[in-house]
């Protein structure tokens, strides 16, 4: 039994900020990879340079990586591996293959409903994250905001022939992310980054032969060298840094709040779109940031209440 969830602190609300910035800006960085790359070598990519990153911080500590070896180092690696799976190479593989069918609006909406999944699992499965009406309202009214940012791109449709499989293959993504947050909260207490770079390492097991089987060995993109600048930011930062953010918020405020995240993201892509790409800023976008503010203070209100 993982030990109770305490209040948010302001550290964990900071680290939630950067990390839907971090994972905000992780669009251009796909973007600038897909110049260069195919979508599956982008998510393989990503996820070995993030684990190679891991790995020599890990040993730079003095932690290295979960025992092999010993009493619950099994147990260990089980966890490890289903975060593995669910986090990473399983909805990247997923998001990979169904945004090629669907509409970024659609893509984006199914991320922001990571919350709702979330909140039915962790009252099953975490201590402290009983579903209760003001936190189900809350998240509904995040997931409302996030579709007044998208605009009617949600609604939009793209005539692909596998579209309907591929809407099912980017909810099953956001299913994955829920499930793998609740194997993260309920893992055994090893140092943070070890988990986080034995999970990144056995994702990049399981991903890494599946790109080179189905897109070959990648090129060098010589006529495209701002795809390895992509494929860089993506590896060191929407990957290595946000995975050891996202598992200590998880462990420490529980993955009920870490999930918010998925409200902040769309809002930190827009900010960064119009201040670094000189987008138009939506009209919609402060009615839509209100709701989302709303829906976020509504579902953490009782947690303030509580506080000394």
């Amino acid at each position: 039994m993982s030990a109770p969830l305490t209040t948010p602190t302001p550290l964990d609300w900071s680290l939630v900020l950067a990390l839907g910035m971090v994972w905000g800006a992780s669009f251009m960085g796909v973007a600038l990879a897909l110049e260069g790359f195919g979508p599956l070598t982008v998510a393989a990519g990503r996820i070995a340079l993030g684990a190679l990153a891991l790995y020599a911080v890990a040993r730079a500590t003095g932690h290295g990586l979960p025992p092999l070896r010993g009493a619950g180092s099994g147990r260990v690696w089980a966890f490890v591996c289903a975060m593995a799976l669910f986090s990473n190479a399983l909805p990247f593989f997923l998001l990979a293959w169904g945004q090629q069918h669907v509409t970024s609006g659609f893509a984006g909406i199914t991320m922001a409903a990571v919350p709702l999944f979330v909140i039915g699992l962790a009252h099953v499965f975490v201590p402290g994250e009983q579903l209760t009406p003001a936190r189900v309202a809350g998240f509904v009214l995040g997931l409302i905001g996030v579709g007044l940012l998208i605009g009617g791109e949600v609604f939009a449709t793209t005539g692909a022939a596998l579209e309907d499989i591929a809407r099912i293959a980017c909810v099953g993504a956001a299913a994955c992310y829920a499930i793998g947050s609740i194997f993260t909260r309920r893992a055994p207490p090893i140092p943070l980054v070890s988990f986080s770079a034995g999970a990144l390492l056995a994702a990049s097991v399981m991903i890494v032969p599946l790109a080179l089987a189905i897109e070959g060995i990648p090129s060098l993109p010589v006529d495209e060298p701002i795809a390895l600048v992509g494929l860089l930011y993506l590896g060191l930062g929407p990957t290595a840094l946000a995975t050891l953010i996202l598992v200590r918020v998880i462990r420490s405020a529980g993955p009920g709040f870490l999930s918010q995240v998925n409200y902040h993201v769309p809002v930190w892509s827009v900010i960064l779109g119009v201040t670094l790409l000189g987008e138009t800023l939506p009209p919609q976008f402060l009615i839509a940031l209100a709701v989302i503010l709303a829906g976020l203070a509504l579902s953490r209100a009782s947690a303030w209440r509580r506080r000394p």
